[in-house]
């Protein structure tokens, strides 16, 4: 039976074990600029099989969130690159999440204070994160006007020069993208956000349409084995839902099966809540079996409120890694303290968005006996 400590590879990465450090949103990056705290950060981290970054936008369109870093201008890019030397240099692996907001935004945080962009002009019943005056509150978001089909080309550009620049500017090893939790790509896969007549939406492979498209650039610009996908099937973060997610998510893992991808990372249940929603029951089982039955040969990661023994009995079970979140916040060695059996740090839950150092790089890691 594999362990979460022994090596694997996934796709064109080799990793040293099988833990992630899942994406974790934390506003510490001005200007969507990230910082050498930030790089300070994630070093602390390295140890992590792979790490995955925080929701990254790929436009300033994209962007949703206060402080949220981007990869669309050279000071963004020339940030990032500090991160990557900075984990490279302990020997670590980082690959970036790569996001557009879609509707979960506010007109403060869009080009010119415009609309945010949906499927649907369907507001999102949600909060977003706002920064005034140095003092961070949430807020609702705005609402949003429907894209129309001849804008989404470029969206899928902006999706593949992000990837592009991600790997060849700033170094990282791959990407993520970032199709989970409420956010455009998830808003088009779901009925609850998805109420078009053209193309993109009504059945099943209409409303994968622009995940798929985004799928196929991002691949061909950076190769499948640097490419991974996040996905939700039943969460409703940000206010989303679909009617019927078991055939939707298995059609959308048969169709990214022949991408040759480096892992499919899935959030089991509800995002940051619980493992099992009773009114959405889903068969995560039967979705892994779809990918693998289509030739899906990538690493198959999940998510979502595991420890220890919870991740030993899914490896033993047919998953390959898994992403723990929260305990990295504050545990910087997070690796370490799960092979040891050592006790983890608590973490500081007012310390998780905004702010400087404090809860943020000064966790202690533990104590080195000669």
């Amino acid at each position: 039976m594999p362990s979460l400590f022994d090596p694997i590879q996934v796709g064109k990465l080799h990793l040293p074990n099988r833990i992630a450090m899942a994406p974790l949103t934390r506003n510490r990056a001005p200007g969507a600029i990230p910082t050498p705290l930030m790089a300070e950060y994630y070093a602390q981290r390295a140890s992590a099989g792979l790490l995955i970054t925080e929701a990254t936008a790929i436009s300033a369109q994209g962007q949703g969130y206060a402080d949220v870093p981007g990869l669309y201008g050279t000071e963004q890019l020339d940030g990032w690159k500090q991160v990557t030397q900075a984990v490279h240099a302990r020997d670590g692996r980082i690959v970036v999440q790569l996001w557009h907001v879609g509707r979960v935004s506010h007109v403060d945080l869009q080009p010119e204070g415009q609309a945010p962009v949906a499927p649907s002009a369907i507001a999102a019943h949600t909060k977003t994160y706002l920064i005034k005056d140095g003092v961070g509150s949430f807020v609702a978001t705005s609402e949003p006007r429907a894209l129309d089909p001849t804008e989404l080309p470029g969206i899928v550009h902006d999706y593949r020069h992000a990837a592009r620049h991600a790997v060849s500017t700033c170094g990282f090893d791959g990407v993520e993208v970032h199709g989970a939790n409420g956010y455009l790509l998830d808003q088009f896969l779901k009925t609850g956000a998805n109420k078009r007549t053209d193309d993109y939406g009504g059945r099943i492979e209409n409303r994968a349409r622009l995940l798929l498209e985004v799928m196929r650039a991002v691949v061909g610009e950076v190769g499948g084995g640097r490419t991974g996908v996040r996905l939700s099937p039943v969460t409703p973060a940000n206010d989303v839902e679909d009617e019927n997610p078991q055939p939707l998510f298995e059609y959308v893992v048969r169709e990214l099966a022949p991408l040759g991808l480096a892992y499919i990372h899935v959030i089991e249940g509800a995002t940051g809540g619980p493992r099992e929603i009773a009114e959405r029951p889903f068969d995560y089982a039967a979705l892994r079996n779809a990918y693998r039955s289509a030739g899906g040969k990538g690493a198959w990661m999940v998510n979502n409120g595991y420890d220890k023994a919870m991740a030993e009995a899914a490896l033993a079970h047919g998953a390959d890694l898994v992403a723990f979140g929260k305990a990295f916040i504050s545990n910087p060695d997070l690796v370490e303290r799960l092979r040891a059996g050592a006790q983890l740090n608590e973490w500081d839950k007012a310390t998780f968005y905004g702010g400087g150092a404090k809860g943020y790089t000064d966790y202690p890691a533990l104590k080195k006996t000669a």
